[in-house]
């Protein structure tokens, strides 16, 4: 068997990041259940996915290679009384894993980080499930800090 010695040549895609739209619900909430590894409950997700993309303060933003979607990212941005200030927080953020380390999150990252800023928000916050290891390297990786303890209440069990 004979092997080429050519070097082979990557063709670099450009990425493209989108606002999303009421049109892209289908797309997003199978992101979002892959996110959770999960089936979520539909009629659960389209009432809080109808409320979330009217509501001004908060933003979904979609990934595209070659117009197909691979990653999303959402930003919510409020006035925070102990920041006295705009304060933007990643909720969900989720790459298709054969789309990922090809620098898409990367991409949603400085983009809703600009957005952010332009916006005024004074620092981005998120929250990342404690099992979620390489998620954690890529927000340090990112800029973000480990600085806070979240807790959580959950009421099923009550």
């Amino acid at each position: 068997m004979c092997r080429s010695t050519q070097p082979v040549t990557k063709v670099q895609v450009s990425i493209t990041i989108r606002r999303a739209s009421a049109a892209d619900r289908e797309v997003i909430y199978n992101m979002i259940c892959s996110l959770e590894n999960m089936i979520l409950d539909r009629l659960g997700f389209d009432a809080a996915f109808d409320r979330n993309i009217a509501n001004p303060s908060i933003h979904y933003f979609l990934a595209e290679l070659e117009g197909k979607p691979v990653g999303m990212v959402s930003c919510h941005i409020q006035p925070l009384l102990h920041h006295a200030a705009l304060v933007s927080e990643i909720q969900e953020m989720y790459v298709e894993p054969e789309y990922r380390s090809q620098q898409v999150g990367k991409a949603l990252m400085d983009h809703v980080t600009r957005f952010a800023k332009g916006e005024g928000a004074i620092q981005m916050e998120v929250t990342s499930r404690a099992t979620r290891e390489h998620a954690h390297r890529f927000y340090q990786r990112e800029g973000f800090e480990k600085s806070h303890v979240k807790l959580v209440r959950y009421f099923k069990n009550e």
